[in-house]
């Protein structure tokens, strides 16, 4: 399994952080992801075939940037 944080900064509400689990959640491989508001990051805990660029474009197809 790999885990990953990313920094996303535009995180500030529950609606961001309900899009962007159910978005990354969706991708076949995906163990966990977790949205923390006040930090503004995203963990997610994956597996092949998911990759590191698949969760940011699942993240940034959302309308978030990812640092």
């Amino acid at each position: 399994m790999t885990e990953l944080t990313l920094s996303v900064p535009d995180i500030h509400c529950g609606h961001c952080k309900t899009s962007i689990e159910g978005a990354v959640a969706q991708l076949e491989g995906v163990d966990r992801v977790e949205v923390a508001i006040e930090q503004r990051t995203v963990e997610v805990r994956f597996d092949e075939p998911v990759t590191k660029e698949a969760v940011v474009a699942a993240i940034e197809n959302q309308g978030y940037e990812v640092d």
